[in-house]
């Protein structure tokens, strides 16, 4: 389209189509391939926004003198309707169009058909473990293993939650801890009486 320099009133000499409206994506500039006649569709925010920036552009780039682009703004910032803003930008390059994606979109499959979710490991079985490995260190720290332990194996039968493994070691290392406590208890008793 070309245009004729803005007369008096501030429109375009030649060319304009006001009633073409933009394609996909509603930014003003964009035509479908038919020409749809509707162009007193109102524009968005967006619409004004990105038309403002086509403006901008021009203007950087010395396509515009400081007078034309000063009035475009104010218009552009009023605009109502896709062809308000289509005749302020329509003689000004506007960057690449969004198009559609060229792959096949598939629907989505439905939950039936996925494969289920890999079971997480039990919370428990691992904090009974790690209680388990700290007992040398810290001796308080059986108890708390076998409580862990044993909550763990209940709620790994019910939920079906991996760390069964974990929750065993657990248990394990908590009571052999236990034990050996109570052997040193018992031994000392012992050699005392």
């Amino acid at each position: 389209m070309a245009y004729g320099p803005w007369n008096a009133r501030g429109v375009p000499g030649q060319g304009q189509q006001p009633g073409l409206v933009p394609s996909q994506g509603h930014s003003p500039g964009a035509y479908p391939a038919q020409g749809q006649q509707v162009g007193q569709m109102r524009a968005a925010h967006t619409d004004r926004e990105r038309a403002i920036d086509v403006l901008k552009a021009g203007f950087t780039e010395g396509r515009l003198g400081q007078d034309e682009y000063e009035q475009r703004l104010a218009r552009a910032s009023h605009a109502q309707t896709y062809g308000e803003l289509n005749m302020l930008i329509a003689d000004l390059p506007q960057g690449p169009v969004p198009m559609p994606s060229q792959q096949p979109v598939y629907p989505a499959v439905p939950r039936t058909f996925l494969p289920p979710p890999p079971p997480s490991t039990n919370g428990s079985a691992i904090g009974a473990l790690v209680c388990g490995v700290l007992t040398p260190m810290y001796g308080l720290t059986a108890i708390p293993a076998v409580i862990l332990g044993h909550k763990a194996r209940a709620e790994i039968r019910r939920t079906g939650e991996q760390g069964a493994g974990l929750a065993m070691a657990g248990l394990v290392l908590g009571w052999v801890a236990i034990g050996v406590f109570l052997a040193i208890v018992f031994g000392v008793i012992l050699a005392t009486a």
